[in-house]
């Protein structure tokens, strides 16, 4: 019989890429999320019943270990940027990774990989980055020769990064940035689960990767690129850090009364998060250590965001029948 891998948030943005990979690779795929019903679209990534969306709450030691129950291989996709409620950063990225380490251990799953993030650091300021640390600590506790992903900000079709400007771009005249001269290291999602497979596969040592394509660019940068590709222009305007925490705490506070209905667009733990560049270290081993080359967001970004411009897909042909005319 093929093996099992079970992936937690294997519907999610990265844990869907990392299941179709998987089920290429010929192995069983059992996607474990909160609400199988809405994670249906991952069954045709393989043959039938080769991929399976099955109920987990990674807070829930019996949910957890029937999800790991039989399965060769785990990965952990799970994360969150809530502060709050019982998912919130402690609950899912430290004693929910923990969770899943301790119980894959007890369960005799050969290999887990451990998706973090760039920045996880232990004495941070951030909720975000203390638990994403904590998390990873918990993971190599039970599971020492587990390999942990870090990237740096993922890019791809369902985004939440270039996504969600371009679509601030439709109604404002204006991008407001926190951090606009912070730098970053954009990663394909592609390229972070064709790490994850080693990791399940075993072909990829053990240990902490940290994950960035082939530029690093600012805060500003990656806008300006963005506005290039949806052929717009819009005002790109720095919020200064001193700005920005108090801004964020007015946005929190109204975020809570309204119960939600005027979500902050900024938290406090982000404006935290910003200070700092999200790039690979000098030392750090990355996508060339596992024979990765980075696809680049420029290759990309014009696959997908090309629905926000001004006449969507039909944006190019507008354009070539103004060179007509002029003629």
């Amino acid at each position: 019989m093929s093996k099992l891998v079970t992936i937690f948030g294997g519907s999610g943005f990265v844990g869907r890429y990392i299941a179709r990979r998987m089920a290429k690779e010929g192995w069983r795929v059992r996607v474990a999320v909160r609400r199988p019903n809405e994670a249906l679209f991952v069954k045709p990534y393989g043959a039938v019943g080769q991929v399976e969306p099955i109920l987990a709450n990674i807070r829930d030691d019996a949910s957890v270990r029937a999800a790991l129950h039989g399965a060769d291989a785990v990965v952990n996709c799970v994360g969150t940027f809530d502060a709050g409620g019982k998912n919130n950063f402690d609950a899912v990225q430290n004693l929910g990774a923990e969770r899943i380490a301790k119980l894959a251990a007890e369960e005799g799953v050969a290999r887990m990989v451990h998706i973090s993030a760039i920045g996880a650091d232990a004495d941070s300021e951030s909720g975000y980055a203390k638990s994403k640390a904590e998390g990873e600590a918990a993971v190599l506790r039970h599971m020492p020769d587990a390999m942990i992903l870090r990237p740096s900000v993922i890019f791809g079709p369902e985004d939440a990064f270039f996504n969600r400007f371009a679509t601030m771009t439709r109604f404002s005249l204006i991008l407001p940035l926190v951090g606009a001269s912070t730098k970053f290291q954009p990663v394909y999602v592609d390229d972070v689960a064709k790490a994850a497979v080693q990791g399940v596969l075993g072909t990829a040592a053990p240990g902490i990767y940290e994950l960035g394509g082939p530029e690093v660019s600012t805060f500003r940068a990656l806008m300006e690129q963005m506005l290039r590709v949806i052929n717009r222009r819009r005002a790109i305007v720095n919020i200064p850090f001193f700005v920005a925490g108090p801004m964020a705490s007015v946005m929190q506070v109204v975020d809570t009364l309204s119960l939600g209905l005027v979500p902050a667009q900024i938290t406090k733990d982000q404006v935290i998060n910003l200070r700092k560049d999200n790039v690979v270290a000098e030392d750090a081993k990355g996508l060339s250590d596992l024979g990765i080359t980075p696809v680049s967001a420029e290759a990309v970004l014009p696959d997908y965001l090309w629905r926000f411009r001004p006449s969507g897909q039909y944006d190019a042909i507008k354009e070539s029948a103004k060179n007509l005319r002029a003629h």
